[in-house]
């Protein structure tokens, strides 16, 4: 799948050194997302040596910041959208100043979060119809979260100002960095080791808050030196601009929904597994696990697409732009791919690491391998929406994402009133649905550039 020959006869583009800035792009993003993956694994390790009522309190709590980190996904990706065109454009002014104004806006955002952090964490962990010894430790570790989200959404939008920027390495250094940080600090706080005091569960909450702001003050440093061109330095524009916070929400509201109803779906398929029985929704959550790790190359390409499309609208050269995102789908391809022929050979040797069970062997097998089968269709969606919110274009995402997950949920409920106890019959409803959002994102894509490509003439 590639854009048409005429959308890129006005300019020659050099492919080997367009290669080389989509994975140069790409891979630090890759890097980082497996280090955030790795962190939550590690901090889930260490709480559950409390107990299993501190991993369910805990467990309930992050449930809770899935869905803060969707509303704070808003004010990133456009922020991430936004600094690209400028970059793209030369216009630096610009950049910085879209720079300042996503920190402003971090923090005037934070303060209701850290707010209902703060008055409402019981009420929301009692949604959950915990134990009460279970809600206090999620009350507890969601208050402290949530208290100090301003440092995790400084975190968020400073990475996404260097990505914009065409810096994708210091966002992955410093997530590296503040992993081991986080490792020190939540061994030593939970378990009362290394001269610091024995806090439980909440210590892996203040732990990660501690790492964030050792991450955030390095971010902080990197852009007030400036990176590409874009420097936070400087008096002014740190005053709220109300301008500058609707066009970073006009791009990164869909994008925010987009997260939040996926997650959502997700949440719906697993409450229809849950009625196959114990062994079913273990297997599902182990496939769940499998499928976010293979997602790691779609994320990391999808968002040098973006940046590098982004880039290229703003120096109104759609057709590198073009380029870019053809290259970045099939790298994606190759390697989501790959990881599906490894998840379709060795599905039970993978289930087997996590679980001993033959039952949830066999059954997660299944639903792995069927996992495998879509991993193209996945990485053509990914990467090719990723390419169409570099243009501005992040409602068209939205919603054939949102239809097309919700769509498989509903598959998912109708096949398993058809195929009683049969997990991977319910996964198959994604395999249904993702050559469908595939083919939708790329049509999308080919369009948008055809009609740039014709402006530029």
């Amino acid at each position: 799948m590639s854009i048409h020959a005429s959308s890129l006869a006005s300019t020659v583009v050099n492919m080997p050194i367009m290669r080389r800035r989509v994975f140069t792009l790409a891979w630090p993003v890759i890097g980082e997302n497996f280090l955030q993956t790795m962190l939550g694994i590690v901090d889930t390790v260490m709480v559950a040596r409390l107990g299993a009522e501190a991993l369910a309190g805990v467990g309930a709590a992050l449930q809770v910041m899935f869905f803060v980190i969707a509303v704070l996904s808003a004010v990133s990706v456009g922020t991430a959208v936004l600094v690209a065109q400028a970059v793209g454009g030369r216009n630096y002014a610009r950049a910085g100043s879209l720079a300042r104004q996503s920190l402003v806006w971090s923090v005037a955002i934070s303060i209701p979060l850290a707010l209902v952090g703060l008055f409402a964490a019981e009420p929301l962990m009692r949604v959950f119809g915990m134990e009460p010894a279970v809600n206090q430790i999620g009350a507890d570790y969601l208050r402290v979260v949530m208290g100090t989200v301003v440092v995790l959404t400084l975190m968020l939008l400073s990475s996404s100002v260097l990505r914009g920027a065409g810096d994708s390495r210091t966002p992955m250094l410093v997530t590296l960095l503040a992993n081991v940080v986080n490792v020190v600090l939540t061994y030593g706080l939970v378990f009362g080791e290394l001269g610091m005091p024995e806090l439980g569960a909440v210590g892996s909450a203040w732990g990660t808050f501690y790492s964030r702001v050792v991450g955030f003050l390095l971010l902080f440093l990197v852009m007030w030196r400036g990176r590409n061109g874009v420097t936070i330095r400087g008096r002014l524009g740190w005053w709220p601009d109300f301008s500058a916070a609707r066009q970073m929400l006009r791009i990164g509201v869909p994008a925010a929904l987009e997260q939040l109803l996926g997650s959502l779906s997700f949440l719906g398929l697993t409450i229809i597994v849950g009625v196959l029985g114990t062994e079913a929704l273990a297997a599902h959550r182990i496939a769940i696990n499998a499928m976010s790790l293979s997602f790691l190359p779609g994320i990391g390409f999808a968002l040098a697409a973006t940046t590098l499309v982004g880039q290229s609208i703003g120096a109104h050269a759609p057709h590198e732009g073009a380029v870019a995102g053809n290259i970045a789908t099939r790298w994606g391809l190759v390697w989501m791919s790959v990881l599906g022929v490894l998840f379709f050979l060795q599905a039970e040797a993978l289930i087997r690491f996590f679980t001993p069970e033959e039952d949830v062997i066999r059954i997660g097998a299944i639903a792995l391998r069927t996992v495998a089968i879509a991993q193209p269709f996945w990485a053509i969606s990914f990467i090719q929406a990723g390419a169409l919110r570099g243009t501005g274009d992040t409602r068209y995402p939205l919603y054939v994402n949102t239809i097309g997950s919700w769509t498989a949920v509903l598959l998912a409920w109708l096949f398993s009133r058809l195929f009683p106890g049969d997990l991977g019959i319910i996964w198959i409803a994604f395999l249904l649905t993702a050559p469908v959002t595939a083919f939708l994102h790329w049509r999308r894509f080919r369009g948008v550039v055809a009609r740039l490509s014709a402006k530029q003439a």
